[in-house]
C-alpha cells in the first residue's frame, strides 16, 4: 500500500515557475515508478511526465518536454514535477501516481495522490 500526497500548487502568472511535490508513505515508493498526471476542467486526464524507480528512465509529454523536468528522492520518499515557462494551459489538477514499471498510461497506476491545484494566469 502506498500514500501518495501532493503539494506546491498556486496560483502564478504566465512565465513563472513551480516545484510540486509528492510525498510516498510505504517501503515500496523506491523500487516504483512514478508519474505526473493533470485534468483540466472539462477535459480528460493526460499523462505529464514519468520516471522510473532509479530516475535512469524518463518520460515527457510533448506539451510539458523542455519546461517540466520530473525528479525522485527515494531516500526521502518523494518525487517532484519542476515546472518552468509556464502557460495558462498548463492549469490543472495535477496528480502524482505510481506503478510497477513505468509507462504513460493513467491505467496502469496502481496509486494516486488527491491533487494540487495549479493555476496560471496570462
Amino acid at each position: 500500500q502506498v500514500q501518495l500526497v501532493e503539494s506546491g500548487g498556486g496560483l502564478v502568472q504566465a512565465g513563472d515557475s513551480l516545484t510540486l511535490s509528492c510525498a510516498a508513505s510505504g517501503r515500496t515508493f523506491s523500487t516504483a515508478a512514478m508519474g505526473w498526471f493533470r485534468q483540466a476542467p472539462g477535459k480528460e486526464r493526460e499523462f505529464v511526465a514519468a520516471i522510473s524507480w532509479s530516475g535512469g528512465v524518463r518520460y515527457y509529454s510533448d506539451s510539458v518536454k523542455g519546461r517540466f523536468t520530473i525528479s525522485r528522492d527515494s531516500a526521502k520518499n518523494t518525487g517532484y514535477l519542476q515546472m518552468n515557462l509556464l502557460k495558462p494551459e498548463d492549469t490543472a489538477v495535477y496528480y502524482c501516481a505510481v506503478c510497477r514499471s513505468i509507462t504513460t498510461i493513467g491505467e496502469r497506476y496502481d496509486y494516486w495522490g488527491q491533487g494540487t491545484q495549479v493555476t496560471v494566469s496570462s
